[in-house]
């Protein structure tokens, strides 16, 4: 039976030292192109590849990072998964995936702490107090993902996160509605407890509430497909008139109010009713829906939890939370904006016209 190269091995013929090996196949180590070369070439004749185990029996460190997701309906999510474990992969990182339970961990945290993680990234699944506590034990640091720690349960620097700006981005959406025209603007919760969903639902009726309005009504679709298809049904049962748009939590909502709003209740979507969602997925910009939304940097935001990490997990910087900006995505979901005639165009601006809407159209125009 052949014995498998070592080590030990490469450094002879590649005539280097075993640290400069290990260099070598370390991302990011100290070491020259030439010896990286020369140990990839003998590495490759002699058919040696490291083991990762016993370099971490070594090194105190995994090089895992978990990912534990709280659910994968929501097609934002995927995109998340294929750039942070990119990003991760690229520093030398290995990602080990877990779903949990509903939106908390506590049911996976015994199995993660099995494998000698060096880190943990929280997305769509709320960090406990008992899991916050278990792993601020252990040493091991967790960035929470479009999620923010429950600050009465944690303090406010308790642990890391990285969110979009889900507050201006629910002002965003409520501008744009009034500024083309709509008074009876609907809401479609996600999870009401979540983070994501407090901070949008807060920012839509900060923005009503200063135009003078309100949310003509609300329902609450728990982030789920057929839950949204269901809050619309009963968005659009009330007495009175029907709204004539409405801002979901997020895209995959949004795109089940769609299908509800055109093919079981027989509106016109932008004409009829104008809808908003959350996210911008590549969904969002399908033929079919072409919906208007408030995009999420997925980039910005995988950027920040790997530099987090690292922080974290290498320089033991105190925890803290990045806000990444989001912008307006206008596609054929909102009714557009009037056309003025050119006799009015040639007159100027209308004196009567509101400051708000204004503003909004000058930052949609910055975002196109």
């Amino acid at each position: 039976m052949k014995t498998a190269a070592t080590a030990v091995d490469v450094a002879r013929l590649a005539k280097v030292s075993q640290s400069a090996v290990s260099r070598s196949f370390t991302p990011g180590a100290s070491v020259s192109e030439a010896t990286r070369e020369r140990v990839m070439a003998a590495a490759r004749k002699l058919g040696y590849r490291p083991n990762a185990l016993a370099r971490s029996l070594i090194t105190r460190r995994s090089r895992i990072v978990a990912l534990v997701m709280g659910y994968l309906q929501n097609q934002f999510y995927p995109l998340v998964i294929e750039q942070l474990s990119q990003q991760l992969q690229k520093q030398g990182y290995h990602v080990l995936m877990f779903i949990s339970d509903g939106d908390a961990t506590d049911n996976v945290l015994d199995e993660i702490l099995q494998y000698q993680i060096d880190g943990i990234v929280m997305a769509s699944a709320m960090l406990s107090p008992t899991v916050a506590r278990q792993c601020a034990d252990v040493g091991v640091p967790v960035v929470l993902f479009n999620r923010v720690p429950d600050l009465s349960a944690f303090g406010r620097h308790s642990t890391c996160s990285v969110t979009s700006d889900n507050l201006r981005g629910g002002q965003l959406a409520a501008e744009l509605l009034l500024a083309r025209g709509h008074r009876r603007i609907a809401f479609l919760a996600g999870l009401e407890k979540s983070s994501t969903n407090l901070e949008r639902e807060r920012g839509f009726g900060q923005a009503l509430q200063a135009a003078g309005a309100g949310v003509y009504r609300r329902a609450v679709g728990h982030y789920s497909f057929e839950g949204a298809q269901e809050a619309t049904r009963a968005l659009f049962a009330g007495p009175g008139r029907a709204p004539d748009a409405v801002f979901v939590a997020n895209d995959h909502m949004a795109i089940a109010a769609m299908d509800v709003i055109r093919q079981e209740l027989g509106l016109r979507v932008p004409q009829d009713v104008s809808v908003v969602g959350f996210d911008d997925v590549p969904q969002a910009a399908w033929g079919a829906y072409r919906l208007t939304t408030v995009a999420q940097s997925v980039g910005a935001m995988v950027d920040a939890t790997v530099t987090l990490l690292n922080e974290q997990m290498h320089d033991g910087a105190p925890p803290r939370n990045v806000v990444v900006p989001c912008r307006v995505v206008e596609r054929a979901s909102v009714r557009p904006a009037p056309v003025r005639s050119a006799r009015a165009a040639a007159a100027g601006p209308s004196r009567t016209a509101s400051a708000t809407p204004a503003r909004a159209g000058s930052r949609r125009a910055a975002a196109s």
